[in-house]
């Protein structure tokens, strides 16, 4: 194995997988180049797989099946922990989405899935019921009792590849790991061989992108059939026109029509085929009458069936030691992971659609996501609501009085029960809004959820407070104790409504002070303008990285303590943000750098020289993403001294534009990129004092 991990790095990128996408089928490709890129693990691959082939052709040969298993029922238990890999976006789908998905892989596996019907009669009588079962685990690898489902927040999910696994792992001899993500390596999902795990077990594991997990929410029916294709991956099926086995490094893409019809996939009652790509039930290739276009291991998206042919090899798999795939299913690993049997009531927990009501919308849907097993009874107590109380396992509840207000639950199971009450839960926000000019030091704020200021914390460490160890104005400000984050966090804070109506000529003025623990952090402060309560927004102000901080890296905690560590911020409200009910929104998204805290907000009318914000409107940067030379446009309303840098992720500073004044009227600039490498950066436009930050993607 030590020979094996210096290779680790070089292939993170491109991996050992078998992957799904109705755009591309070129995984296979990607595996059959990387073993050929990687020598010592090429070998390690071709020996474990040589070694399960040879397992998998005497146990297909000479084992009675249901004999050969040692536990005590006639079903292989797989217990599966879910990861959800998201950054806060529509990838971190809900609990009920990612038990749909499982339920639809469990109902290909066991001959139950809904479209059977439309199965051709030609392949009906192979048609298996594979015997094979996924429960949601529901103790986690020390024993404890868990809900079988992880959220971690991480820009990773972007990616999708080999690096989520870096994240969180659990041992992949007790639990079939799948990770959840925005972008599954551009694929519908991926998995690998079980000779590639055995090779590396921390690549062990399915990933799959949100939008091909169940039947509803983010995904739906035809594309839910990818999960159950990666399962089939992951118990050592190749796709069914074959052509990627290891040893001879052979690769054939799905629907080739030049395709030598003698590769196979090494079971036997699947018909060689071409593969297809869509669902024409009348596909006909390598002199079939019919193929089996259906079959889970293609790619026709009504793929929704295995063979018996299929079930023997999956089964061979189970009970070969070959990546620990015969030890999932063990009684011991069935209870020590807390499938064998229903487990008992652990934890009472909700989640609501919103926890912050606007006067026009006041209704919240709570969910109980309570866990494990069956509820006998469900209480729920809403201080502030309607209902008040709730024996309904979904209820929802209106609210009508400004506020913030607690939610109790309490499940039962049985003799067991559980409680759980989350404290100023809902905040309900006023009709009424302060008058420009408004002022706010944070030197008569109590709290930071109630109707003045509301902190919304999308993650599950350390959001917006209060503090009284460094401001600009008397003696309190607000922070994020970012340092001592141990998650990619998220948090946001809105303000009370601000009646700006009939106002022109607005701005938005706030001081912030931030340090970066090292040249990597690239924690992100944003801030929004709302029209309204849950309204549209527009962002006023972003800076990341290195043009985020005020002073230099500090390697322990940061706190401000002189005014020069404080930078003042100021950008223009147009004119539709102009409304009685318009609300600031600041957004921190911490990546482990350091502290950030914000002091002196000020809305005001300006008048005199015209601020840089004036034009943000107006600024476009194209192209974006950019292979090459890109350019700026924007309109001044005077003359203006401006200077144009671009900076990397990192705050390293890699372009200044040579001219710095500009007339007043329409620019457009060009910027000479072509040196830059692939990647995001900040394009910044600064007046000296104040500075405008867009995104710039590179992608050669």
């Amino acid at each position: 194995m030590n020979k094996i991990l210096p290779f680790v790095i070089s292939i993170v990128l491109s991996g050992i997988i078998a992957a799904q996408t109705p755009l591309h089928c070129g995984a296979d490709e990607m595996r059959i180049a990387t073993l050929k890129q990687n020598p010592e693990i090429a070998k390690a691959v071709i020996k474990r797989d040589a070694q399960l082939e040879n397992f998998t052709q005497s146990f297909i040969q000479n084992a009675n099946l249901n004999a050969a298993k040692t536990n005590s029922t006639a079903t292989y238990v797989i217990p599966v922990v879910f990861h959800v890999i998201h950054n806060y976006g529509s990838e971190n789908i809900s609990d009920a989405q990612l038990k749909d998905g499982l339920d639809i892989v469990n109902k290909t596996f066991r001959k139950q899935h809904p479209n059977n019907s439309s199965i051709v009669a030609a392949f009906q009588p192979i048609h298996a019921d594979c015997d094979i079962e996924f429960r949601l685990a529901q103790k986690d690898p020390n024993g404890n009792c868990h809900s079988g489902i992880n959220r971690i927040a991480s820009p990773l999910t972007s990616s999708g590849d080999h690096r989520v696994k870096n994240l969180i792992h659990w041992p992949p001899t007790q639990y079939l790991n799948v990770y959840v993500v925005a972008n599954a390596a551009g694929l519908a999902g991926h998995a690998i061989w079980p000779s590639d795990a055995d090779t590396i077990p921390l690549w062990d594991g399915i990933v799959l992108s949100h939008s091909y997990v169940g039947t509803f929410g983010t995904s739906n029916l035809t594309q839910s059939v990818a999960f159950a294709h990666e399962c089939g991956h992951y118990l050592n099926l190749q796709h069914i026109w074959g052509g990627n086995n290891v040893p001879g490094f052979y690769f054939y893409p799905c629907a080739d029509v030049n395709k030598d019809c003698n590769i196979d996939d090494l079971v036997a009652d699947t018909p060689p085929t071409i593969g297809w790509q869509s669902c024409n039930l009348n596909g006909a290739s390598c002199g079939n009458v019919v193929d089996n276009v259906q079959n889970a291991m293609d790619y026709s998206y009504c793929n929704i069936m295995f063979t018996n042919g299929q079930k023997a090899r999956m089964t061979a798999c189970l009970n070969s030691a070959i990546a620990g795939r015969n030890n999932l299913w063990q009684t011991s690993n069935l209870i020590a992971t807390g499938v064998y049997t229903t487990a008992p009531l652990c934890k009472a927990n909700f989640i609501s659609n919103k926890t912050m009501v606007c006067p026009s919308a006041s209704s919240v849907t709570f969910t109980n996501t309570s866990y494990n097993g069956t509820f006998t009874s469900v209480q729920w107590t809403f201080a502030g609501g309607t209902p008040s109380v709730s024996s309904v396992s979904n209820p929802t509840v209106s609210y009508s009085t400004p506020g913030s207000y607690p939610v109790q639950l309490k499940v039962k199971n049985g003799t067991d029960s559980s409680i759980v009450i989350k404290q100023n839960y809902i905040n309900v926000q006023s009709n009424t809004g302060a008058v420009y000019p408004f002022t706010e030091s944070f030197e008569t704020v109590t709290t930071l959820n109630g109707t003045e200021w509301y902190s919304n914390n999308l993650d599950t460490s350390n959001t917006w407070q209060l503090t009284n160890l460094a401001s600009t104005t008397g003696s309190t400000s607000i922070m994020i104790d970012n340092f001592n984050s141990n998650v990619d966090g998220k948090d946001e804070l809105y303000s009370r409504a601000i009646n700006l109506a009939g106002a022109s000529n607005v701005n938005v003025n706030f001081k912030y002070a931030y340090a970066r623990r090292d040249t990597n952090s690239v924690d992100q402060l944003q801030l929004f303008g709302l029209n309204s309560c849950g309204g549209v927004s527009l962002q006023r102000f972003s800076a990341v990285g290195g043009t985020l901080q005020t002073v230099p890296i500090q390697t322990t905690a940061f706190y401000p303590t002189q005014l020069a560590d404080w930078k003042s911020e100021t950008a223009a409200l147009p004119a539709f943000l102009l409304t009685t009910g318009f609300r600031l929104k600041f957004v921190f998204s911490g990546h482990g750098g350091n502290n950030i805290f914000i002091d002196d907000i000020n809305i005001d009318i300006t008048t005199g020289t015209k601020d840089i914000s004036e034009m943000m409107e107006d600024v476009n940067l194209f192209p974006n993403p950019s292979a090459g030379s890109c350019a700026l446009k924007f309109n001044l309303s005077q003359a203006k001294t401006l200077t144009i840098k671009i900076f990397n992720v990192i705050g390293e500073k890699v372009y200044t534009h040579a001219k710095n004044v500009y007339e007043e009227g329409n620019q457009e600039i060009k910027l000479n990129t072509n040196h830059l490498s692939n990647g995001m950066y900040i394009v910044q436009i600064s007046d000296g004092t104040r500075a405008i930050n867009k995104q710039l993607v590179i992608s050669k």
